[in-house]
C-alpha cells in the first residue's frame, strides 16, 4: 500500500483518482485545492507520492513540483492535466516529474503507472 497526496481544483478529478486508487490498495492521505496546499501537504505527510494538477489557483502544479523538488529531490511527483502538449510534458519531467498524466484519467493507465514505480515502495526510476 503506497500513500498518496492528491491535490486539484476540481473536486470530482480527485474524488475520481482517490476511488481508483483506494479501491486498488493504497491510502489517499490528504486532499488539497491548490499548489500552496499541495506544497504544505507533502511537508506534512511525506507521501510515498503527490500528484499535481497543472492548472490550479494560487500556485501552479509546474511551480508548486519545482518547490517540492528542491525541498526533497527524491520526491514522486506526477503531474495530471487536460492539456496534453509535448512540451509540457517534457519541461514536467526535466523538472523531475515521475510522469504526467492526461485528463480525462484513464483507469489502465494510472495502475500501469502505479506497477511501474514499482508498488511505489522501492522506486528506482
Amino acid at each position: 500500500m503506497a500513500k498518496f497526496v492528491l491535490v486539484d481544483d476540481s473536486k470530482v478529478a480527485r474524488g475520481f483518482l482517490k476511488g481508483l486508487l483506494e479501491n486498488n490498495g493504497h491510502q489517499v492521505v490528504a486532499e488539497g485545492s491548490d499548489g500552496i496546499e499541495g506544497l504544505y501537504l507533502y511537508k506534512k505527510h511525506k507521501p510515498d507520492v503527490i500528484c499535481l494538477d497543472v492548472v490550479m489557483p494560487e500556485i501552479t502544479g509546474l511551480d508548486c513540483l519545482k518547490q517540492i523538488m528542491e525541498a526533497d529531490p527524491a520526491a514522486k511527483v506526477v503531474l495530471v492535466t487536460s492539456v496534453g502538449k509535448e512540451s509540457l510534458i517534457e519541461e514536467a519531467k526535466k523538472m523531475g516529474a515521475k510522469a504526467v498524466l492526461t485528463k480525462p484519467i484513464n483507469e489502465q493507465l494510472v495502475l500501469e503507472l502505479v506497477a511501474s514505480l514499482g508498488g511505489l515502495r522501492n522506486i528506482g526510476l
